[in-house]
């Protein structure tokens, strides 16, 4: 076998890229260069199925693959040529983009170019780069590529008409979808259904519920955009018409640059994604109404006491509509926030329950670990969809709901500077989200925190009212072993209050621990010698105690 021969069997895509590229400098693309690189052009073009001329534009972007903003200008300082030598080649630069193997971006500053790492892995093997196959997809995961397809046009990665071929072909692939079906069924003109696969899109990729005209233009060309804004802002876009998509409200009035998918769009739309939002039975998940909220009796030292009550009366709903209002009208944020902190087991989540019970208010609990998922992006959807849920119960409620963030340390501990791992950035885009919220909240908001100590200043600054719930005095403790064992002496009563620091959920522990007693055993013959007993075992961090009245 011959030296030549052995080259040629050994001859793969990246060495044939690489030896059109050494002959193509300073080549001007002549007829002499196509001679001398005529193996390696054919050996590309068989390969990869394109043209001489597609082939030799392909091993241009290859061989400058690393850069991410590749321009047409470069190749022809490159080939020694004028760049309108290269502008003969644009037919052919087309063909490439639309097989997916560079991606081309326009703005105003013109062209350039990228080649996508899936291409490049592809040339690294040695193998013909074929395109994802996008048929038989579920609906969840048509809804991911209309988000990549959304996102490159943002950032101008795809022109309105690449936008619109892509999309045609996601649906010509997936005919069966019902979001598909649904869609066709409508029988709308291009640019409005484009612009309901828009909405959709932010619905359900974003949990978005208040979408104004910046999440839109990016989609159009300016004179396109602004006819289509006029009719929206006039109210007879047809998507309006149709109850496809309606105006948000502002306190009662139509906020005429702020949209919604309706709510029967949604359940036409969105059945094959079983969302919890658009499920009817779910309506009232997370919402602790006043009437199943059991009265109770709490002690507070004389400090926390006076804040609770005044809270308690603010929160009565003619002072809060009155405040509410005042505040409004003042140019003041009217959400009232408040932030409990202190020690556990010093009734802060019970104090939350009891202001909403005397108040008549129902309570909508945040599960934090449930708004943090294992996805990225997945969490900060969460956090969105839990403050749109809100303003909804806000609406629907008679009575203001109070969004209760329950042991809240989690979520307004001190952000993460110069965050770099996926889990600190996705911890500080939570925060910001629910800083901007509190900014905008027109509600009540309670967070009760153990940590008060780690909270961001930021945080700090947003609660407008903050309670420091402290361990009882003697007296207070006195008050709850009362409340707690009503059968107790007045000396037993002291004794334990005494001897025994405890806050009002460890008493109620061992008020607990001592009825289990009397179930099982029998009333005890010395009571204080029996709670003694379950005091020592509540502390963690036993010491050598001196005995009490006995």
């Amino acid at each position: 076998m011959t030296a030549k021969q052995s080259k040629k069997q050994e001859l793969d895509l990246l060495q044939a890229v690489e030896e059109i590229v050494e002959l193509a400098k300073d080549s001007h693309l002549s007829k002499d260069f196509f001679r001398k690189a005529d193996k390696y052009i054919k050996y590309l073009s068989e390969a990869l199925d394109l043209t001489k001329e597609q082939s030799v534009m392909m091993s241009l972007f290859i061989d400058n693959s690393e850069d991410s903003s590749i321009s047409i200008s470069d190749f022809g300082t490159f080939l020694g040529c004028r760049t309108t030598r290269i502008i003969r080649f644009m037919n052919d630069i087309d063909v490439l983009e639309k097989r997916g193997l560079i991606i081309c971006c326009r703005d105003r500053r013109g062209r350039s170019y990228r080649v996508p790492m899936k291409v490049i892995e592809a040339f690294q093997h040695n193998e013909l780069y074929k395109p994802e196959d996008l048929s038989g997809l579920s609906c969840a995961e048509l809804f991911a590529e209309l988000e990549d397809i959304f996102d490159m046009r943002k950032n101008d990665e795809l022109t309105e008409k690449g936008v619109c071929e892509k999309i045609r072909e996601l649906f010509t692939n997936n005919p069966n979808l019902i979001f598909v079906e649904k869609l066709k069924s409508f029988n709308l003109d291009v640019e409005d259904e484009l612009l309901l696969v828009l909405f959709s899109h932010l619905f359900v990729n974003n949990s978005d519920d208040n979408i104004g005209y910046h999440d839109l233009d990016f989609l159009f060309d300016k004179r396109r955009w602004n006819r289509i804004k006029s009719s929206l802002n006039s109210g007879d876009h047809i998507l309006l018409s149709t109850k496809m998509i309606e105006y948000n409200n502002d306190d009662g009035f139509v906020n005429r640059e702020s949209f919604r998918m309706t709510m029967e769009a949604k359940r036409t739309l969105f059945e094959e994604l079983n969302l919890s939002s658009l499920n009817t039975n779910q309506k009232k998940a997370g919402l602790l109404k006043t009437n199943d909220i059991a009265k109770k009796k709490l002690y507070y030292d004389e400090e926390v006491r006076k804040q609770v009550s005044e809270l308690t009366q603010l929160l009565t709903d003619d002072h809060y509509q009155e405040i509410r209002n005042r505040l409004k009208e003042s140019g003041f944020r009217c959400g009232f926030t408040c932030l409990f902190y202190g020690m556990p087991g010093t009734g802060k989540t019970e104090t939350v329950l009891q202001l909403a019970k005397e108040t008549g208010r129902d309570i909508m609990q945040v599960n934090i670990s449930e708004i943090k998922s294992m996805w990225v992006g997945e969490s900060e959807k969460n956090i969105k969809a839990l403050f749109d849920n809100y303003r909804n119960k806000v609406k629907e409620c008679k009575l203001t709901p109070i969004l209760l963030f329950n042991e809240a340390d989690a979520i307004i501990g001190k952000r993460q500077e110069g965050a770099e791992r996926a889990v600190d950035k996705m911890e500080n885009s939570i925060q910001n989200i629910i800083l901007q919220e509190m900014e905008t909240l027109d509600g009540i908001l309670i967070a009760t925190t153990n940590l008060a100590q780690n909270m961001d200043k930021a945080f700090e600054r947003r609660f407008l009212y903050k309670i420091k719930f402290t361990k009882p005095t003697i007296e207070a403790r006195m008050s709850i072993w009362r409340e707690m064992i009503p059968t107790l002496l007045e000396a037993d009563i002291h004794a334990l209050a005494v001897k025994y620091d405890f806050s009002g959920g460890q008493i109620e522990n061992i008020a607990r621990h001592y009825a289990i007693d009397n179930i099982l055993h029998g009333s005890s013959s010395n009571v204080l010698e029996t709670l003694s007993i379950h005091c020592d075992n509540e502390r963690l961090e036993k010491k050598e105690q001196r005995k009490i009245g006995f």
